[in-house]
């Protein structure tokens, strides 16, 4: 078991430079562990912050190279005082996520860094040009605020790439990872990017919804409510719930099993193409029950081991989890509990509240639960029928079709509330750096501009 590591302080950043805050709270892990002291942003720095942003915004895009750099020094170097592993004990301690799912993470910040100019004209139409005529895609605003969540560190990557695009970015860390964009921010710093850049300002979810009133355009994070109150806003990039769902129209063999159980399970449970929900053509009973079986093997393991597959939560918060969890399955059938003596919220001998998997089903397609998402492996499983169609599969980020039924994948894609498709036995979260994930953050980003040059063209 490695050692502790120890607790820092994190002050707010405004264009390069520390700001010591006299608003201070302490973030401790979810086994009660100090982590770190968090010197959050009244409004009055946040509003001087965007005002001093906006003054020296502009000055195109930073070159490739520095976010290529930034994310080979955000995986492997010593950057204020933390080394990678630090960091990496540190978000597993704070947000319960397994260890091993911020090493991926960590790696996955890395490569994608290294090609955001990649990623960037993958999402964007080829530029039309002609002697005197030409489209350029250019920025829609100059200053952008990102809410980031605490759930993975790669959605970080996001803003990121909105300073690759010529953005001045403010950061509203999550207040269970502050941790990953004060460590991104400091590579890009050591990188080379221009400090007036980028602002990193802690604080809670009204000085968040400040910053969206106050800049050009907005990306946020967030739950089904926070997410209903923004998503009709043009200027706003909503990034909610995956709600991603699995179609089982095929034979349940016990291969097609280890795949759902991967799905459902793999980095704890907690990303948004995670499978939440599985439709199934036929006994869906009987496959509840054979995944309940399976779920249930995986390992007791504090989040910080290496070998650890499950979240965890802080202990005061586990008996309203458990709470929550029996009115939020009221009425579905648990296939899950007769495994655990104490239920899916589980207390271990060395201290620590572990999720454990949950697996419910109901005989209702459209039932309210169907398409539910938490942070741990959860699932329900529930009938489909050919006379259903799409509609039990809509609202999701992925939906995993195993059958044969080419239209049914076609209507999927067509559907505008499915943001992707994938068919076949292949993991719901597989892709190219060409794909987009949840639509297009560079067309969100950007917009066309026609030049017409009567120099050039005469």
């Amino acid at each position: 078991m490695a050692e502790p590591t120890a607790a820092v302080r994190i002050n707010p950043i405004v264009c390069g430079e520390t700001v010591p805050s006299r608003d201070r709270t302490r973030l401790d892990g979810v086994d009660g562990t100090p982590l770190a002291e968090i010197g959050t942003a009244p409004r009055l720095l946040a509003q001087a912050a965007v005002n001093r942003m906006r003054r020296s915004s502009g000055g195109g895009a930073p070159d490739p190279d520095v976010f290529a750099e930034a994310g080979r020094l955000f995986a492997a170097a010593e950057l204020d005082g933390e080394t990678p592993e630090d960091y990496r004990r540190r978000v597993s301690a704070a947000t319960g996520a397994p260890i091993g799912v911020i090493d991926r993470a960590s790696e996955g910040i890395r490569d994608s860094l290294g090609r955001t100019d990649r990623l960037n004209r993958a999402e964007l139409p080829q530029p039309f040009a002609v002697p005197g005529f030409e489209t350029r895609w250019v920025p829609r605003g100059s200053l952008l605020a990102a809410i980031v969540p605490n759930n993975h560190p790669e959605p970080n990557v996001s803003w990121v790439r909105a300073l690759s695009l010529g953005y001045s970015v403010l950061v509203r860390p999550g207040s269970r990872d502050p941790f990953t964009p004060r460590r991104l921010m400091a590579a890009l710093l050591t990188a080379g990017l221009p400090p007036e850049k980028a602002s990193l300002l802690p604080g809670s979810h009204e000085l968040g919804e400040h910053l969206l009133t106050q800049t050009d355009l907005g990306l946020f994070y967030g739950g089904p409510g926070a997410v209903e109150r923004w998503r009709t806003r043009g200027d706003v990039l909503v990034r909610g719930p995956g709600r991603s769902k699995a179609l089982v129209d095929a034979p349940v063999t016990e291969d097609l099993v280890d795949d759902l159980v991967d799905w459902i399970a793999d980095d704890g449970g907690v990303r948004c193409n995670n499978i939440s929900a599985v439709l199934v053509n036929g006994d869906h009973t009987a496959l509840a029950d054979q995944l309940a079986e399976s779920l249930a093997k995986l390992p007791l393991l504090a989040p910080t081991d290496p070998e650890a597959v499950l979240p965890a939560i802080n202990r005061d918060d586990a008996d309203a989890m458990r709470e929550y969890l029996r009115n939020l399955t009221e009425g579905a059938v648990d296939h899950s509990g007769h495994h655990y003596a104490d239920g899916p919220v589980t207390e271990t001998a060395d201290g620590n509240v572990l999720m454990r998997p949950l697996v419910v089903s109901t005989d209702d397609p459209s039932h309210p639960l169907v398409g539910t998402e938490l942070p741990f492996p959860f699932v329900v499983v529930a009938p489909w029928r050919e006379e259903d169609g799409i509609a039990p599969l809509r609202d999701s980020l992925v939906v995993s079709v195993l059958s044969e039924r080419e239209d049914l994948a076609e209507a999927l894609v067509l559907e505008p509330s499915v943001r992707k498709v994938v068919v076949g036995r292949t993991r719901p979260w597989t892709s190219l750096p060409e794909l987009p994930h949840d639509g297009s953050l560079a067309g969100f980003l950007m917009e066309p501009k026609a030049v017409v040059n009567a120099v050039a063209s005469a």
